[in-house]
């Protein structure tokens, strides 16, 4: 079976983005486009496309000489982008809530329950994804495209801090905090919902001190 260039640069894209949310690429890392082609048995063009991919998620820099290296994660930077998500996600929210259905609702518990199966395998890449899947619903189903363009630009960092994150600190309540997440929702009161949300954020970006 063909494998289409773009499925290559994608495979390409997601083993380096893990590789860096992991750890195993640290900060500083170069990342050569022939190395990386070798590993990968292919040509570079897919390779240049994937590191493409993770400049504009911010992942990876251009430095003059040395090509594309992992980026640092500093404390400013840290603070500003939760900064930012904390004024979206409240935005995201209070839009969303007037039209969550009850499905809607329990597709959130079984990716809350999901997130919990994937905590207890010490799953820590797959409780990120999920975790950025339950606050991506917001963002997806507000009726903003901005705020969606937003949190797609920002959202891999957000993985990111949330990898590291979870490596300092425990995730033995992960999963029952967003449960509660979940009830505020479930009570209809906009406020309320809010308030956890912001929170919940706050929490977890005092996670980095």
């Amino acid at each position: 079976m063909c494998i289409l260039p773009h499925s290559i640069s994608a495979q390409v894209y997601s083993t380096l983005k893990r590789e860096i949310l992991e750890g195993i690429l640290p900060p500083g890392e170069r990342l050569i486009v022939m190395d990386i082609a070798g590993r990968f048995q292919i040509s570079q063009a897919p390779v240049r496309e994937a590191l493409e991919r993770l400049k504009q998620e911010g992942l990876i820099i251009g430095k003059a000489n040395k090509g594309s290296v992992v980026a640092n994660v500093t404390a400013k930077e840290i603070h500003d982008v939760y900064i930012l998500r904390g004024m979206l996600e409240v935005f995201a929210v209070r839009k969303t809530m007037p039209l969550l259905t009850e499905g809607d609702l329990l597709y959130l518990e079984d990716v809350v329950c999901r997130m919990g199966e994937a905590i207890e395998r010490n799953d820590l890449m797959k409780t990120v994804e999920i975790d950025t899947e339950f606050h991506g619903f917001f963002y997806k189903n507000c009726g903003n495209h901005a705020i969606l363009k937003a949190w797609e630009h920002m959202s891999a960092k957000v993985m990111w801090f949330m990898a590291i994150s979870n490596k300092r600190h425990s995730t033995d309540k992960l999963a029952e905090g967003h449960m509660a997440l979940i009830q505020s929702l479930r009570s209809g009161n906009v406020g309320k919902a809010e308030k956890h949300f912001l929170e919940h954020i706050k929490h977890a970006h005092i996670g980095f001190i």
